[in-house]
C-alpha cells in the first residue's frame, strides 16, 4: 500500500464513521476558544470545561481580562495544569488582543504567535475552527495516531507531522482531519492500551500489523 493510499483509506473511513467532528472544548465567541486552548495545553479538555464557565463569567471580554491581575486569574483556573503560567499568559494575550488587535482574534497564524501562551499549534486550532482555515494543530494524539497508522514517518515533532499530514490531506478536509485524528486519540487509539479490538482501521494500521506479527 502506497502512502497516498493509505491516505486515503483513511481519510475515507472517518468521513464515512465520523461525517461531525469538531472540538469538545466549550465556547461560544473566537476570544473564549482561544483562553480555552491556551488552557488546554497538558490538559484535558473534560477539565477545561469544568473550569471556563466561572472563568468566562467573571472575565466576559479580553479588556475586562486585560484589566485583571494574573494572581485574580488563578483563582478561577487553579485545577488546571501550570495555573501560574497559564494565568500570567492569559492576561498577557488579552492584554496584546485588546492593545494590537482591538479585541479580535487574527486569523493569521504568524499573528497569533505573537500573543503569550500561543505556540503553533494553538494558533492552528484558532485559524482551523474560527477560520476555517487549512491549518493541523499537532497534539500528541494527532503525533500518536499519526505514526502508528502509518500515516507519518520517522517524524520527531509536532512540526514534522505536521507537514508530512498537510502533504496528503486534501486542503478541504484539513480542518475536519484533525479532530478525526485527535478523537480516535482520545476514545480508541489509546496512548497505553489501544482499543485496537474496536478499531475499523486495523486493515491499514501499521502499527496494528507489526503487532500481530510479533505475537
Amino acid at each position: 500500500m502506497t502512502k497516498k493510499q493509505r491516505f486515503e483509506a483513511v481519510l475515507s473511513y472517518f468521513s464515512t464513521h465520523m461525517p461531525v467532528a469538531e472540538t469538545e472544548l466549550h465556547y461560544t465567541n473566537p476570544y473564549q476558544l482561544l483562553v480555552a486552548v491556551i488552557l488546554s495545553a497538558q490538559c484535558t479538555d473534560k477539565r477545561v470545561n469544568l473550569v471556563t464557565p466561572a472563568l468566562f463569567n467573571a472575565f466576559p471580554t479580553a479588556e475586562v481580562m486585560a484589566a485583571a491581575s494574573s494572581d485574580e486569574v488563578f483563582q478561577y483556573i487553579r485545577s488546571i495544569s501550570y495555573p501560574n503560567n497559564k494565568a500570567k499568559h492569559l492576561v498577557g494575550m488579552a492584554k496584546m488582543l485588546t492593545e494590537e488587535f482591538h479585541g479580535n482574534v487574527p486569523s493569521d497564524v504568524e499573528e497569533l504567535q505573537k500573543m503569550p501562551g500561543v505556540g503553533r499549534k494553538t494558533a492552528n486550532v484558532i485559524a482551523s475552527v474560527v477560520y476555517d482555515k487549512p491549518t493541523l494543530a499537532v497534539d500528541t494524539h494527532v503525533f500518536r495516531v499519526a505514526a502508528r497508522l502509518g500515516l507519518t514517518t520517522n517524524a520527531k515533532t509536532p512540526l514534522a507531522t505536521e507537514k508530512q499530514l498537510m502533504k496528503y490531506i486534501p486542503l478541504a478536509q484539513v480542518p475536519i482531519a484533525h479532530h478525526w485524528l485527535i478523537l480516535h486519540g482520545r476514545y480508541t487509539c489509546l496512548a497505553r492500551s489501544p482499543k485496537c479490538e474496536v478499531c475499523g482501521l486495523t486493515d491499514v494500521c501499521k502499527y496494528y500489523s507489526s503487532q500481530s506479527r510479533g505475537k
